[in-house]
């Protein structure tokens, strides 16, 4: 596996690099597991959720729209912040933000272990997501700027097998969580699990986590900040609450208004660029091929795996009537697939690039024959094999495309290019939710079985993932270097 070598920091410039221990040493090996466990927990609090609203909603008496908004308060603080939490990173030090988003989620989770009403949980949920939010572009800017060569691939495919597996075994960890009842604290233990976890975490980070910074004459872009910001929220929160709701009318007032929110935001960046400023993101970032083109990638193929979850744990929860720790124990071999699969892409090397999504596309072919044949009545163990495939679909692609989409990235912008990539990592997933659902819930309404309509929700899914692939073989060599 080989990877270009990154551009040097321009004159001028603080971006560091800092001192370590020769790759795969004890400090880079320290720091990997550091910054991944910042990582994976912020993934695996986006999902673990879906298995206690029921618990959520009979212990706070929350109605069917707060306990939505448990869910969706989280998802659209983290997706929406993600843009100007990498830009401090770039501008204050990627260390020192991710110690400060990692101790503020550390803080917000245990808020939510302790809420005693609805309203007050909604809240501690949104504190959540801007804490992950500041948290998690530093996780790229920081493998970014810490390892190279063959190790910096390396690095990007343990993120990427960290996030999988997050998502992957959210349902299961809340499963087991909720179903243990430890002190009978019942779903707050999904959440007070955090603050050992981050203790730890945060004890570790000063001590084996270097820092870095981009150009240390920078200045934080607020009115950019604010624009992209309002931008998202506009999107991703009428996607994720669109289905829920009908679609109402304000739903598409505010898809609308982003577009002019999103032109705004260009219009000020490319300004600010001509007048000598600090943009938010640096628009040249997007003339590079590899960053734009895959870019796109991204959206598309977390729109065919971030749904994939929630159409998975729909049917078997509501279609066959699994319980929350039954439907996990179904996700096993989403995780052995990805383990598989890191395996794997390791030795593929450059020639895995597209392989991935193409995979992931065979997968879910096959588990919508296998739905269809077994018809309702059939255990659904006998779609291990095709969830295996899927698996190693999604692990063969998460890490190396990220890595390929960073690969050209100057060191003093990983951060806010982290930003961006984290932001379509996410806004894919919310937008995959929302086009699955436009057509697994009108086929249910219409009198299709679960499983029917779970075989045509994966349909666009197949769709998106051989769009990631054809995507990802459009980029340049240094993104199929990375493959």
């Amino acid at each position: 596996m080989t990877t270009e070598a990154q551009p040097a920091p321009a004159a001028g410039s603080s971006s560091t690099r800092p001192t370590m221990a020769p790759p795969g040493g004890a400090a880079s090996w320290a720091t990997l597991l550091v910054v991944l466990t910042g990582a994976f927990i912020t993934v695996l609090d986006y999902f673990i959720v879906n298995v206690a609203v029921p618990s959520i909603q009979s212990d706070l008496g929350a109605s069917t729209a707060q306990a939505q908004m448990v869910i969706i308060g989280y998802g659209v603080a983290f997706t929406a912040g993600m843009i100007t939490g990498g830009r401090l990173g770039d501008l204050y030090g990627r260390r020192r933000m991710y110690a400060l988003g990692l101790a503020l989620f550390t803080l917000a989770s245990l808020a939510c272990g302790i809420a005693g009403s609805p309203e007050a949980l909604i809240a501690a949920r949104v504190a959540q997501g801007i804490a992950a939010a500041l948290l998690v572009p530093q996780v790229l800017g920081i493998l970014s700027s810490t390892y190279e060569g063959e190790q910096r691939g390396k690095a990007f495919n343990a993120y990427g097998l960290a996030v999988g597996l997050a998502g992957v075994f959210g349902q299961l960890v809340g499963g087991v969580l909720i179903s243990s009842d430890i002190a009978g604290l019942g779903w707050r233990t999904i959440f007070l699990i955090n603050l050992p976890v981050c203790a730890v975490a945060l004890f570790f980070t000063a001590r084996v986590v270097p820092e870095s910074r981009g150009d240390g004459r920078a200045r934080l872009d607020l009115v950019g900040a604010v624009l992209v910001t309002v931008a998202l929220v506009a999107v991703v929160y009428p996607l994720v609450q669109g289905h829920e709701s009908g679609w109402p009318v304000w739903g598409w007032a505010a898809l609308a208004a982003s577009v002019p929110l999103f032109w705004l935001f260009v219009a000020h960046l490319r300004r600010l660029t001509r007048q000598g400023g600090s943009p938010l993101v640096d628009l040249a970032l997007f003339r590079q091929r590899s960053f734009s083109v895959g870019l796109v990638a991204l959206v598309s193929y977390f729109m065919a795996m971030g749904s994939f979850f929630f159409l998975l744990a729909y049917f078997l929860q509501q279609g066959r009537g699994y319980s929350p720790l039954e439907s996990g124990l179904l996700f096993l071999p989403l995780g052995i697939g990805y383990f598989g699969a890191s395996l794997l892409s390791a030795r593929i090397g450059p020639r895995a690039t597209g392989l991935g999504p193409v995979t992931l596309g065979v997968g879910y072919v096959l588990l919508g024959v296998l739905v269809l044949a077994l018809g309702e009545g059939t255990s659904a163990v006998w779609t291990i094999p095709a969830l295996l495939v899927a698996g190693l679909g999604m692990g063969m692609t998460t890490g190396p495309l990220t890595g390929a989409v960073l690969a050209g990235v100057a060191g003093e912008h990983a951060a806010s290019a982290s930003g961006a990539v984290n932001t379509m990592q996410e806004g894919g997933a919310a937008l995959g939710v929302a086009i699955a659902g436009t057509v697994f819930f009108p086929a249910l309404a219409r009198g299709d079985s679960y499983g029917e309509a779970f075989v045509l929700g994966l349909v666009p899914l197949v769709v998106f993932a051989a769009c990631a692939a054809v995507l990802w073989r459009r980029m340049r060599p240094v993104g199929r270097d990375l493959g």
